[in-house]
């Protein structure tokens, strides 16, 4: 079988996206038949403005040639990421031009690689297998200007439309998002298979049974954000005014990179916060010692009402370490938090006040979550989407 893999980002880059579709190739080596091919054409590391990773345009071996397209300097601006993708785009067309395939598989949280996966579905006349990482036409009347948004979506839902039609199955990485596909497009073949935790995060050495944290000479309980600093986060409207409402009992450790970060240093800067410490992002061995170094763990996503669908990728990673969590999110991973994960307290987003309540409700220990690792190991999920990834071109034949 020979399958193409269509991902923006891939390992070495800093993403959720890299991190699940880097295991989704692992757990297709383990499943598909004996000489099997699988083509992933991606991008070189480009996550974040101010973190850069070594790595090859051109890798083959075991089976797995990977494909990584270099792109122009962009920020984060939709001007520049449209411009990113159009060189995505066009590095792909001309690179399964004369090349078949069995299947294509993309992955897509901003759903134009979905559709780019949908164009070679329908030039090739294979099976299309989309993994949906978000709800693009869902979350541009939040994360737009009104008028701009008032503008894109439409045309963003006939591209939503012509790509899930398309589907022979369609995978989404949130429960959420099923009701708004099944309204959607209820001929469509769906699934779920979500994040999960990978093997670095399983097994960190903890510090269980200490008991409660109580620092000496009255040092400040270590708050560790990690990840995307975007419009999505929201952190620029929640952290300050938190670490100032708790002061010296705290400090906030900011770890990343995105659109939003020079608004969240700005507003650090204005209120004159001497708390809360904005850090680049790092290598994942780098932020490893991070979490193991943190008191708590910090999650946040902004007040939207699109964002009550999604299942943060980082509630996985936080889940297996061990450390109190405290979150930041409303519908489906409020639920999921409270389901699924001890020593966790949610707040409404966007709830200063609602924060510093549930903070205080946190026992700051570390404790395993033996049962939630067990049952979100990233290599069981992964190997049973490549499993129907497998059946599902069996069905097409």
């Amino acid at each position: 079988m020979r399958v193409l893999l269509l991902s923006f980002y891939f390992a070495p880059d800093l993403s959720a996206g890299s991190f699940r579709n880097t295991a989704f190739v692992e757990s297709l080596k383990r499943v598909l038949p004996a000489g099997s091919e699988i083509d992933v054409v991606t991008t070189l590391p480009n996550r974040y403005a101010g973190y850069s990773a070594e790595a090859k345009a051109h890798e083959h071996g075991d089976g797995v040639l990977i494909t990584r397209v270099p792109l122009p300097n962009h920020k984060s601006g939709m001007l520049d990421q449209s411009k990113s993708f159009l060189a995505y785009a066009k590095a792909v067309r001309a690179h399964v031009e004369d090349k078949e395939y069995d299947v294509v598989y993309a992955s897509s949280s901003r759903l134009m690689t979905a559709a780019l996966g949908a164009w070679v579905s329908r030039a090739k006349k294979i099976p299309l297998y989309l993994d949906i990482r978000d709800i693009f036409v869902d979350t541009i009347k939040d994360v737009l200007p009104p008028k701009l948004a008032l503008l894109m979506k439409p045309i963003f839902s006939l591209v939503e439309r012509w790509t899930i039609t398309r589907a022979s199955r369609l995978n989404v990485v949130s429960e959420g998002f099923i009701p708004y596909f099944e309204q959607k497009y209820p001929g469509v073949s769906k699934v779920v298979f979500t994040n999960g935790i990978d093997e670095q995060f399983i097994g960190l050495n903890l510090n269980v049974d200490s008991g409660p944290v109580r620092k000496a000479g009255g040092e400040p309980v270590e708050i560790l954000y990690a990840g995307n600093i975007g419009e999505g986060q929201g952190l620029h409207n929640i952290v300050p005014a938190v670490a100032e409402n708790l002061g010296e009992r705290v400090l906030f450790r900011i770890i990343g990179g995105g659109g939003r970060l020079q608004k969240l240093q700005d507003v650090v800067a204005a209120r004159n916060l001497t708390n809360v410490v904005v850090e680049a992002p790092v290598s994942r061995t780098e932020l490893i010692a991070a979490y193991q170094q943190a008191d708590v763990l910090f999650l946040h996503l902004n007040d939207y009402e699109a964002f009550q669908k999604v299942l943060p990728s980082k509630l996985f990673e936080y889940g297996a370490l061990g450390k109190p969590i405290w979150a930041g999110v409303a519908g489906h991973a409020a639920n999921f938090v409270r389901t699924h994960l001890s020593n966790a307290a949610v707040f409404a987003p966007c709830d200063a006040e609602g924060a510093v309540v549930a903070f205080a409700a946190l026992d700051i220990v570390d404790a395993p979550r033996d049962e939630f690792v067990a049952r979100f190991k990233r290599t069981a999920i992964m190997d049973a989407m490549a499993k129907d990834l497998v059946a599902t071109v069996g069905k097409s034949s």
